[in-house]
């Protein structure tokens, strides 16, 4: 279901502007990045083989996915996204990665049935309004080998009226802090607050075992980002 917000999203994501500096901007919003692909490339490599098919849903920028190749010589990789600039820009940094990646434009309908050895979903779902998450992450789930580990990351922080607000401050003052423009900074931070539907950790996981996912596990938590392993 194409929301405004999404549309938005998809907008912001195709603007060749903005592709061109994208690199730039998880490094300063979100604590630990590379630190995260690290651990993601651990936790799915627990259980997938050394030739595993791995799904990364949100490919775009490939960023994920050259960390994950770089850990992994042996492994291919089917990339979705649903902006075709970013999957360009996703094929540039994979440099000689790139051969191993099958890359896809669209969303998780688009995805090949697999089955895949693993997944991973990194700073996509919270563009989701929460039945849309549900439904995606199922989606995910079905296109997997029985007892596949899935590792998902994305905004997560308590939503009450009364906090809400401070962390939304907080995620913009490490970004600050981390060499962001103050200017760029304050307009995430009014995006996020305007147009993202997000969840608390507690809900998020809900979403995960909703899908059909079990042994749900906290790996990760960084101010406004929280990170998961799970297993389909």
């Amino acid at each position: 279901m194409q929301t405004d917000a999404m549309n938005d999203m998809l907008a912001h994501f195709n603007d060749p502007a903005a592709v061109a500096q994208y690199t730039e901007g998880p490094v300063r919003f979100v604590p630990g990045y590379r630190e995260l692909h690290r651990m993601t490339a651990i936790l799915l490599g627990e259980r997938a083989p050394e030739d595993a098919k791995v799904l990364v849903l949100g490919a775009g920028g490939g960023m994920e996915l050259k960390a994950l190749a770089e850990a992994h010589p042996r492994w291919t990789f089917e990339g979705v996204d649903p902006a075709r600039e970013m999957l360009k820009l996703a094929e540039r940094v994979m440099g000689e990665h790139a051969a191993r990646a099958d890359l896809r434009e669209g969303y998780i309908e688009d995805a090949s049935e697999g089955p895949f050895d693993a997944a991973a979903c990194l700073l996509t779902l919270h563009f989701l309004e929460r039945s849309e998450r549900v439904r995606t992450a199922a989606k995910i789930r079905r296109r997997m080998k029985p007892g596949a580990p899935f590792v998902a990351a994305h905004s997560s922080f308590p939503q009450g009226a009364d906090v809400r607000p401070q962390w939304l401050s907080r995620y913009a003052a490490y970004a600050v802090a981390s060499g962001a423009d103050p200017e760029m900074a304050e307009k995430a931070r009014a995006g996020v607050a305007a147009h993202l539907d997000l969840l608390s950790p507690e809900e998020d996981e809900a979403v995960l075992r909703e899908a059909g996912f079990s042994g749900v596990t906290p790996f990760y938590a960084a101010f406004t980002w929280r990170g998961w392993v799970a297993y389909a």
